[in-house]
């Protein structure tokens, strides 16, 4: 468990120096979305709500940093991700390189007779006798209409790469377990957690009967969710757990878990609840009904909202720097913003991991409300008294 502890530790710290590197370049490199071109520095709260704004949406390419060169010319450092999109002609792919950084509809790129271009991350293809994007006074274009997409994003990129990383991790793990029964190297780590998520979230809400049926689906959840939002907090600019997709996606699956394995308990108690008068029994339906959608919906919002949140506090505090260097000057208010950065990070390498287990332990309680058997004797003791069950526990929960 020491070493555990240690890895963790490292992992925390690491996480809070690259955040902190992370302040410095967002305030001295990046600039406004519509000021790229002319080179122009953030310093207007105006730019600063875009820039943030531009942050927290998912994105065609993978941007690290921008500089102006000794000519004056804005620079960008990444790589570009394919692009995918179905559209009027069909399937139509390339590099996102052709949109050369523009998101606001100036470039347009034509595949197989198809005109597309970029506005505020959305790709949009353009009427056939259009050669350019016209607006409207909302800056909604009216020429063009947004296509299919199934481009590899940025989001994207950080699901399949923690996708790897859990399936390196875990794979190493199992294949430990044929040599011995204790775990070496990073394998060390993962053993605790594994066994906390066993016995603290699957075995209290779901029961000793059925628990081991879901540990796959609940380990993945609670990993997947958990490395996601610690990779959010890296200079690398993901922000997969705030994209209101991704929650969803993740409600839908527990969702249909809840679903496909709830017992006929569960369902009479849905459509025609026990122990009630017959008037009642149809009032409860619609709102039970009700329920089984307000369960998915409240774990997604929970998870985007305070995913979103998190990063726009950070962001907001490294801006201080700049909204404050006439109050403060440039050396007190980067000290203010480098200060409260770090609380906030240390702040929110708690909340990874608590919205991380918050949506695993509501996705075993909804499991083992689906899977429970409601008409049983319970356990007793050698002194008679009766043993508390799962039941009995999602009881005092809820």
């Amino acid at each position: 468990m020491n070493i555990a502890s240690k890895y963790l530790s490292r992992v925390a710290l690491l996480i809070i120096l690259l955040n902190s590197f992370q302040g410095f370049s967002i305030s001295d490199k990046e600039k406004q979305e519509h000021s790229i071109e002319k080179g122009e520095e953030i310093n207007t709260k105006d730019g600063i709500n875009d820039y943030i704004a531009h942050h927290l949406k998912d994105s065609h390419d993978f941007h690290l940093f921008s500089y102006n060169n000794d000519a004056g010319e804005r620079q960008h450092i990444g790589f570009p991700l394919p692009v995918i999109v179905w559209t009027s002609n069909g399937l139509v792919t390339f590099m996102s390189s052709q949109f050369h950084h523009d998101d606001a509809g100036h470039v347009i790129v034509e595949r197989n007779g198809t005109k597309l271009t970029k506005i505020h991350s959305k790709i949009y293809e353009l009427d056939a006798s259009a050669s350019h994007v016209n607006f409207d006074e909302h800056h909604h274009p009216t020429n063009a209409h947004k296509v299919l997409d199934f481009s590899i994003t940025k989001s994207v990129v950080g699901m399949l790469l923690v996708g790897l990383l859990m399936i390196l991790a875990f794979g190493a793990l199992a294949r430990g377990y044929k040599k011995s029964s204790i775990p070496t190297g990073f394998s060390r780590v993962l053993e605790p957690l594994v066994i906390y998520v066993r016995d603290e979230i699957a075995r209290p809400n779901i029961g000793e009967k059925h628990y081991r049926k879901f540990m796959g689906f609940l380990l993945t959840v609670f990993f997947f969710i958990w490395i996601l939002n610690l990779l959010g907090l890296t200079p690398l600019g993901f922000n997969v757990t705030g994209q209101i997709a991704v929650t969803v996606c993740l409600a839908i699956f527990t969702f249909f878990v809840v679903t496909f394995s709830g017992n006929k308990d569960y369902w009479k108690h849905i459509f025609w609840m026990p122990g009630v008068p017959v008037p009642m029994k149809i009032i409860l339906m619609p709102i039970e009904i009700l329920g089984m959608l307000t369960k998915p919906f409240s774990l997604l919002i929970r998870l985007f909202a305070n995913m979103t949140a998190g990063h726009f506090v950070v962001m907001s505090l490294i801006a201080l720097m700049i909204t404050l260097k006439e109050s403060f000057g440039p050396v007190g208010s980067t000290g203010l913003s480098l200060v409260l950065a770090l609380f906030i990070s240390l702040i929110e390498i708690l909340v990874a991991f608590l919205q991380a287990f918050i949506f695993t332990m509501l996705s075993s309680l909804f499991i083992g409300m689906a899977v429970a058997e409601h008409d049983h004797d319970h356990e007793h003791d050698s002194h008679g008294h009766e043993i508390e069950d799962a039941e009995d526990v999602r009881g005092d929960f809820i």
